[in-house]
């Protein structure tokens, strides 16, 4: 999965320094790009040669939407295209293994800034040095989310989805410092420890948050549904998330 999210990574950066990013519009009227399927086709042909036996759910792949299952691999090969296409740079690789409706395994790598985070095969999660070799990984540091304080917290929130139900929402709290990210980063930030929360009402996919989810979990993070602070769980009916809520445990949450 590593070594797949760099070779995509290596793609999408060819495609980055390009004036013209073949950008198309998709049936529900988000954005896709040339460097959106190139990636895919990397991940799901070495998933597949991999893991072949192992169902395989992908945003660019429309008939994968269909299946059902609990247990599967899920990849949004370039998420954040709207920051892909604005050149912001906070557009990431993602791959994610779920079990048993859990997001166990992931793999979040942000080619434009040089960052990648993984979870490993005891559960905790690392982000790892650049340069990144795509045959051996290099060092690291494992992550851990904050001790945090009700009373001076970090937020994050989405830089392209923001709107006035998350400021709302936000606003519950007291609030030390507040910053917007593109992406699955900041499910990252929340497990770094940069930030305590990230709210997000609005509409996501699981392919979206699976590997941002797995990540922040390893670092002892969780993320909840915001209207009953259940666990998120993965494999639901078209692979649509409710509302949710990326959180370190400390922090004490408001209700919806």
């Amino acid at each position: 999965m590593r070594r797949l999210a760099l070779e995509a990574g290596d793609e999408i950066m060819k495609f980055y320094q390009q004036d013209d990013l073949g950008v198309e519009t998709k049936d529900d009227s988000s954005p896709v790009t040339a460097a959106d399927k190139a990636a895919d086709k990397i991940i799901s042909d070495g998933l597949r040669a991999a893991f072949p036996d192992v169902m395989l759910v992908t945003e660019e792949q429309a008939d994968s939407h269909s299946l059902s299952g609990d247990t599967f691999l899920i990849v949004d090969p370039l998420d954040g295209t709207k920051e892909f296409i604005h050149k912001r740079g906070d557009f990431t690789v993602n791959i994610a293994l779920v079990e048993n409706g859990v997001p166990t395994r992931g793999v979040v790598y942000a080619p434009a800034k040089s960052r990648m985070f993984l979870t490993l095969a005891d559960g905790s999660t690392i982000e790892e040095e650049a340069p990144f070799n795509r045959d051996a990984m290099g060092a690291y540091s494992t992550l851990s989310v904050a001790d945090s304080d009700n009373d001076a917290l970090y937020v994050v929130a989405s830089k392209s989805h923001r709107d006035q139900a998350t400021d709302d929402y936000i606003n519950k709290y007291k609030v030390k410092d507040m910053k917007s990210a593109g992406s699955s980063l900041k499910f990252c930030l929340v497990a770094t420890g940069e930030a305590d929360i990230y709210p997000r009402l609005g509409r996501t996919m699981e392919w979206d948050t699976a590997a941002g989810h797995a990540v922040l979990a390893g670092a002892g993070g969780k993320v909840l549904r915001f209207d009953n602070h259940e666990p998120l769980r993965y494999g639901k009916e078209d692979f649509a998330n409710p509302f949710f809520i990326a959180t370190a445990p400390g922090v004490d949450l408001k209700p919806a």
